[in-house]
């Protein structure tokens, strides 16, 4: 009779730990999602934030969190001729890896080929997404960038790497030739 009660307490004792074990383990799992759904949210935000900041626009128009992430990190990666990673990357190579990674388009080739893949776009109906086109080197285009808000726009230049400038610099301006969208 002792045995009973002895493994019938044994038994109650380990189906107690179980439970309280499960429960526990259960309960720091929802924290640690709850965590990163806030760490997720805090991100945006301060991406937000800040990108509103660069682009003189309310954080509001901030929408396309991927967009801005993107940018976030590749901001500064120094240029390099036919670069296509974050050790050196051309504008034509820097555009493309946007493109895909934020909008799941796959897009090859240099920025005149590019070009000719587009609808033409004025620059007053340019939307976020949209292709700026240069010609720096003569008659043929010869620069790309990713237009984003309030005549600014991403690219890859050649002594500063991935930044954000605005269309209306007077170097840019002399230069600028058209916008393009891909349907």
């Amino acid at each position: 009779m002792y045995f009973f009660k002895n493994t019938y307490r044994c038994c109650y004792f380990m189906i107690l730990l179980f439970i309280a074990v499960s429960t526990s383990f259960c309960h720091s799992h929802k924290n640690i999602s709850s965590t990163n759904d806030n760490s997720s949210s805090t991100k945006s935000k301060k991406i937000q934030s800040k990108y509103a900041q660069i682009l003189s626009v309310d954080e509001n128009k901030i929408g396309n969190i991927k967009l801005y992430s993107f940018i976030d990190e590749w901001y500064g990666v120094p240029y390099k001729y036919g670069g296509k990673n974050k050790s050196g990357i051309d504008c034509s190579n820097f555009t493309s890896t946007l493109y895909n990674a934020v909008y799941n388009k796959p897009l090859i080739g240099s920025s005149s080929s590019i070009f000719e893949q587009c609808k033409s776009v004025s620059k007053n109906n340019l939307e976020e997404g949209d292709f700026v086109f240069f010609k720096i080197d003569g008659d043929k285009i010869s620069h790309i960038g990713v237009y984003l808000q309030n005549n600014k726009f991403v690219h890859a230049t050649t002594k500063k790497g991935v930044m954000i400038d605005d269309i209306d610099e007077p170097y840019y301006k002399k230069y600028f030739y058209k916008g393009g969208r891909i349907n």
